[in-house]
């Protein structure tokens, strides 16, 4: 993906987020050698992952079930969101999706419904990291459509990585767009 570099792996008996903290620092040590990846690693107040002395570097981590997932980007800020697909009931796709894929979802086989939602939801909770909302940003109300594999909203640009073996998806924004 243009704008940052995504891992995942299976977190294998570790802490779900030590094995998210140990991708991101494989990616920071993969761009700027050992020095980067011995950076402090900080959390804002709603939890976001930044590098204090490197406010150039843009870092997301996630995890779900058994998998971790991180991205790291130069000059861009990162949102990276992983999901194990879950069985979907009708209240939460009444709460997460917007109408057409909502009933689109409501008409699949629910092995292929568990799915594409996920790959929905991880596509929208990855915009809202990448600019620092988290939940707060309303991912629900993005607008990502069933089998998009990429798109843009609001300044941020998100792609599904669909060559991950589970639903994963990476969103960046140029910190210098932001800032205008």
């Amino acid at each position: 993906m243009t704008g940052a570099q995504v891992a995942l792996g299976p977190i294998g008996g570790a802490h779900e987020h030590a094995a998210a903290l140990a991708l991101a620092r494989n990616l920071l040590h993969e761009i700027g050698g050992a020095g980067l990846a011995g950076s402090t690693i900080a959390a804002r107040r709603g939890g976001q992952p930044f590098l204090p002395a490197h406010p150039d570097i843009g870092i997301s981590l996630s995890h779900s079930g058994d998998w971790a997932a991180a991205a790291v980007g130069v000059g861009v800020a990162v949102g990276v969101d992983v999901q194990v697909p879950q069985p979907t009931s009708p209240g939460l796709l009444r709460r997460c999706c917007r109408p057409a894929e909502r009933d689109a979802l409501t008409r699949m086989p629910a092995d292929r419904r568990d799915l594409e939602f996920a790959w929905l939801w991880t596509a929208q909770e990855a915009c809202v990291k990448a600019t620092g909302d988290g939940l707060a940003g309303l991912p629900w109300t993005i607008p990502v459509h069933i089998g998009q594999c990429a798109g843009d909203w609001q300044g941020v640009r998100w792609q599904a990585l669909r060559d991950f073996p589970l639903p994963v998806s990476c969103a960046y924004v140029d910190k210098e767009a932001a800032r205008c």
